[in-house]
């Protein structure tokens, strides 16, 4: 630590030093005249302008990458609930009614294995739950990280600018993500747990009982921790994270990711325990978590951590009740 503090890696602690070299900006700037690709046509112009600047092809490959979990994520809840009969999951009287979404046949394989009745057994459906699981954390985790992926290619730009070497950003999404991944076993055993002690039903369907109000309490509970409210400070807080972590190496910018992976799954993984008391391919209950988190890592203080837990409490107490 006290080695990184002397020597900023990469150059970029020096960025502010790097204005008052008149010659070295000059050099830049008859760099950048001397390759404005004038000569190539339109296409080749903004494909070349996406190479020297990769914010934009960063924000369009984390766009494109969300849109198709919710797609997946939105065919696998028509599916689970065209194959519920009665009772069913909050809002599978909507999704019955949409059309199903086409998809090609090894996705379709990969639904029968997470729609599979309950208690499941096998390395492939296993795998398939994981998946499942990882899927749902880029939907609804992947979004609320575009403001720290923003921020590192901000500090790119302006190191690029300044003539530093600079990691592509997708190194940094791939740690961000490769956290997810990992974290997506632990939900896939527990969903093999849970729904292993249950007689009927499939994986898909919401936990009632005892098990769905001690997810609800758990996560409630949470949101008024202290490792909860530490996490979330990284989180709200990326760029002096990543400015005193800078370096010019892939392996430590995808350790910064991973790091960065570990404070959102602090601040998220509880949230993640509802999705069983409302289904697990609940897209709705998805969409309001991913909106919750957004909102929760760019708003200051701890209200909204506290009336969510309060809500989820009530909820778990709610679901006791009903369930006695």
């Amino acid at each position: 630590m006290l080695m990184a503090a002397r020597r900023p890696a990469c150059g970029i602690g020096q960025i502010g030093g790097l204005d008052q070299r008149g010659d070295s900006a000059h050099s830049i700037g008859m760099s950048a005249q001397e390759h404005d690709f004038r000569h190539l046509d339109r296409a080749g112009r903004a494909t070349a302008g996406l190479a020297r600047s990769p914010r934009l092809a960063v924000m369009l490959t984390i766009g494109a990458g969300v849109v198709l979990a919710w797609w997946i994520l939105a065919a696998m809840a028509i599916r689970g609930a065209e194959s519920r009969v009665a009772g069913g999951a909050p809002g599978d009287a909507l999704l019955k009614n949409l059309p199903p979404l086409p998809l090609p046949d090894f996705l379709d394989r990969f639904f029968a294995l997470c729609l599979a009745p309950a208690p499941l057994s096998g390395s492939l459906a296993a795998s398939a739950l994981v998946l499942m699981w990882f899927i749902m954390a880029v939907a609804t985790m992947l979004p609320s990280a575009a403001p720290m992926i923003r921020t590192y290619c901000e500090i790119a730009d302006t190191a690029r600018i300044k003539g530093e070497p600079v990691v592509h950003p997708l190194i940094l999404v791939m740690g961000f993500l490769a956290t997810w991944l990992a974290a997506s076993v632990p939900f896939a055993a527990l969903t093999l747990i849970i729904y292993g002690f249950a007689a009927a039903g499939q994986v898909l369907d919401p936990v009632v009982g005892i098990a769905g109000a001690a997810a609800l309490a758990i996560a409630g509970l949470y949101q008024f921790s202290g490792l909860k409210q530490a996490c979330l400070k990284r989180c709200r807080n990326p760029f002096s994270i990543l400015f005193a972590n800078w370096s010019a190496k892939p392996g430590r910018v995808f350790r910064l990711g991973v790091e960065q992976g570990v404070w959102c799954l602090g601040c998220c993984w509880a949230l993640m325990l509802v999705m069983f008391a409302v289904g697990a391919m609940n897209i709705f209950w998805m969409a309001l978590i991913s909106l919750f988190a957004l909102i929760e890592k760019q708003t200051a203080g701890r209200v909204a951590s506290q009336v969510s837990g309060a809500i989820l409490l009530v909820w778990a107490a709610a679901l006791l009740l009903v369930s006695a």
